[in-house]
């Protein structure tokens, strides 16, 4: 008598007539939403973190500071002697892949949006900079590159970006823990939005589930039917979240992007990254499905 009922299971419980349907589609794709656009948060922060690693740690700054006097055309020639004599120490290190000193126009393309263009640079006592590339993996002590960059040049110092870096990884690191606890919460609520609809339809099909039970349907074979059910609603429901969160997270981009520095256009998505989020659909139908199926089961238990 049970197999003629599985012949017309989607008869058995009206589940598809639930008022709640709605409102859980409706919750599911809010849910994917946010979680799409923090998760492209959180994979875009890693992206930026490991750019960092590549390009900033594998590198560093000396920075020649003319003197002060009353002959600026004396005091840039100078710091350029000694800028020449810094590049020629630096090449024989073999720790060091290249050293490229930076011209007078990129000079003034770094201080430009600092200083504005109503400052005439020619009246201000450059800085030389030399733009230091490290080999991968390369170890340099560089208190004894320091000693050594002064005893060529006494206005040369050193920057290996470190402490700033530091700073920056920190904050980002931050973010991305903050971004991830949205990340878990949002499944939480989620999960308990399925728990709580999943058994106040049990509560309304009471009476057609003690049927079923009366005819031998067992707690699996009613499980397996409100988790069908919830999964439909969780994969219609992420694909509405998706298709809203990537115009969402190109829009957030672009206007990232706007942003002057290079800091934050470090951050971008692989192909990767947008698999994830276009495979979400399929995570959130699992994460229904799931949760409606222990939910009843264990609902059921507890009932009979």
């Amino acid at each position: 008598m049970f197999d003629s009922f599985k012949t017309s299971r989607h008869k058995e419980l009206p589940l598809s007539k639930d008022s709640s349907n709605l409102f859980l589609k409706i919750m599911i794709s809010i849910a994917v939403f946010l979680f799409a656009v923090t998760l492209a948060g959180v994979l875009s922060i890693n992206s930026m973190l490991i750019n960092w690693n590549n390009s900033i740690l594998g590198s560093l700054t000396v920075q020649i500071i003319p003197v002060n006097d009353a002959n600026r055309q004396k005091a840039a020639e100078d710091a350029l002697q000694q800028q020449q004599k810094v590049v020629a120490l630096l090449e024989a290190m073999p720790e060091v892949k290249r050293a490229i000193p930076l011209s007078d126009e990129q000079l003034k393309m770094l201080l430009n949006p600092w200083l504005g263009d109503d400052v005439d640079m020619a009246d201000l006592p450059m800085p030389r900079l030399i733009d230091v590339k490290l080999h991968h993996g390369a170890e340099i002590d560089y208190n004894a590159l320091a000693e050594k960059l002064v005893n060529v040049a006494p206005q040369a110092s050193l920057d290996n970006h470190k402490l700033w870096l530091n700073k920056l990884i920190n904050l980002a690191s931050g973010i991305k823990m903050l971004a991830l606890s949205i990340l878990i919460l949002v499944i939480g609520v989620t999960s308990g939005a399925i728990f709580y609809t999943t058994q106040t339809s049990m509560g309304l099909h009471k009476d057609v589930i003690e049927i079923l039970h009366l005819m031998g349907a067992k707690d699996t074979y009613i499980a397996q039917q409100y988790a069908f059910r919830t999964a439909f609603l969780g994969f219609v429901g992420g694909i509405i979240g998706v298709v809203v969160a990537i115009p969402t997270i190109i829009l957030i981009a672009r206007l990232a992007q706007q942003i002057e520095g290079g800091i934050i256009n470090e951050m971008h998505l692989s192909v990767g990254g947008w698999t994830a989020i276009a495979s979400l659909p399929l995570f959130s139908a699992l994460v229904a499905m799931q949760t409606a199926y222990y939910t009843v089961k264990h609902t059921l238990e507890r009932m009979m």
